[in-house]
């Protein structure tokens, strides 16, 4: 093991191990649930979301949101009835230490990796893969999807088929948050790197072949951490915050991201037609999750508009290492001006908010509705743990809370009425896991929405507990 693992870590003490963040071991799968109220009947094909759920004690550290293995949960629907199952992401790191049957990686922090006489060769001293953020469907692939890194393929009963390089033209990885646009089926990524070229992205077509293969971002010469990116009709959108990887502070017992505000965030447009990007530079801001973001007007100079949760400096596991002081985080409009580079901020939302999504219809293009997990002023949550969801509109300025209770939400996912319009954002429901605090149950959620404050039109009793995780998607039947 390396010699720089903390020896004082303890599993037991970790908030995000704990609570409605437990993680589940047990894989099941259940071919009729309890629902109350009725689950419409237009909603047929799977929910799918994805998280970190540690298969065995963490060993060194553990940093929620990106350490943990993944596990996939479904939830299936038609005819007005659902079923439920959930499976591991299993890779190689988590197939080892199944054989083991104990944890053999440390954290991210820790730098812990097992030796050869462990795990073999092939294994021994590397980083354990950790798809355990999101989930894709894109030119008939069904992706785990891990931050930076080759994510994993995957099958309709959760089955994981293997890593996924795309013909290994994309070996370095894709990020967690990879942009289908509805209108070319172009899947957009873009992937960090400890090395250069630090920062590329690259395109991959409806028919799953790469089209640009990884095209380094010119101007970005340090490793530096980016989660989630926007994409328009021109450009690829990418959110440079100052938080650095310092692999040299994590090696010596260190935090292995540094929090630099003095450096300011750069927001670089990055033309799709393969332009040199441009880029914008204002006070320094912590992003984890863009809204969307689009062309506003005809043109090669009209201004860019991005929609984003914008955190006034990074925030990872309990700690913020961004400085004293409480983490603050708004739904904010950025509009960006290509022909000078210049970027104005504009709060939209103030209420705590994050994890927002929009139907997903209008990536690229102009929105009206943003969904988010939000709270409501409780002070016992954790970071990651929200209490309400809440819609914004953006053409009223207006936003609607529905008050969860006890329940503890997640991030909630659009699914529009099959046959409506791509203008029809209120032809549909929103969807979301969500666990009771009081019992630990868990429920699956749906909101009509039409009016989604008054509440869920259907609750879905699970069999088991679905720890609070991360993000998740739609997939119709008809598209499978």
């Amino acid at each position: 093991m390396n010699a720089h693992a903390p020896t004082r870590f303890d599993p037991k003490r970790v908030p995000h191990l704990l609570g409605p963040f437990a993680p589940v071991t047990e894989e099941v799968d259940v071919a009729e649930l309890r629902v109350i109220g009725e689950l419409p009947t237009a909603l047929d094909g799977t929910y799918v979301r994805n998280g970190p759920n540690p298969r065995f004690t963490p060993i060194g550290s553990y940093l929620y949101p990106l350490d943990g293995d993944g596990m996939l949960h479904a939830l299936r629907m038609s005819d007005g009835r659902a079923q439920y199952h959930n499976r591991f992401v299993r890779t190689p790191a988590l197939i080892a230490e199944e054989k083991a049957g104990r944890a053999l990686w440390g954290g991210l922090e820790s730098l812990v990796t097992p030796g050869v006489d462990e795990v073999g060769p092939e294994l021994a001293g590397t980083f354990k893969d950790l798809p355990d953020i999101n989930v894709v469907r894109h030119a008939g692939r069904m992706l785990a999807l891990a931050e930076s890194s080759c994510p994993y393929r995957f099958d309709t009963d959760l089955a994981t088929l293997g890593r996924e390089d795309f013909d290994g033209k994309l070996s370095a990885g894709i990020t967690a948050h990879p942009k289908v646009d509805p209108v070319t089926g172009e899947m957009v990524v873009f992937c960090y790197a400890l090395e250069a070229p630090f920062l590329t992205w690259s395109v991959i077509g409806p028919d799953g072949a790469v089209r640009r293969g990884p095209t380094p971002v010119a101007g970005v010469d340090e490793p530096v951490m980016i989660h989630d990116m926007a994409l328009t009709s021109r450009y690829v959108v990418l959110v440079l915050a100052p938080a650095f990887i310092d692999l040299a502070a994590a090696m010596s017992g260190g935090s292995f991201l540094a929090w630099r505000p003095e450096r300011g965030t750069r927001v670089a447009l990055v033309p799709r037609d393969g332009g040199s990007p441009i880029w914008s530079l204002d006070d320094a801001f912590w992003m984890w999750h863009s809204v969307n973001a689009y062309d506003d007007g005809p043109g090669p100079q009209a201004p860019v508009v991005l929609d984003y949760v914008e955190w006034n400096r990074l925030t990872v596991g309990q700690t913020a290492p961004g400085g004293d002081g409480p983490a603050t985080a708004n739904l904010v409009r950025a509009r960006i001006d290509p022909a000078v580079g210049r970027m104005t901020r504009t709060v939209l939302d103030d209420a705590r908010a994050e994890f927002p999504r929009i139907d997903d219809r209008h990536i690229g293009r102009r929105h009206r509705r943003t969904a988010l997990a939000a709270g409501t002023g409780r002070p016992d949550l954790l970071s990651g743990e929200y209490d309400a969801l809440r819609w914004f509109d953006v053409e009223t300025g207006t936003g609607q809370l529905w008050d969860a209770g006890d329940l503890a939400v997640g991030e909630p996912v659009f699914a529009p009425e099959p046959g409506s319009g791509e203008s029809a954002e209120d032809r549909g429901y929103w969807m979301t896991f969500a666990t009771d605090r009081t019992d630990g149950t868990s429920w699956f959620l749906v909101f009509p929405a039409e009016d989604p404050a008054s509440g869920p039109v259907a609750r879905v009793a699970l069999p088991v507990r679905v720890p609070l995780g991360l993000h998740g998607a739609w997939l119709p039947t008809e598209e499978t």
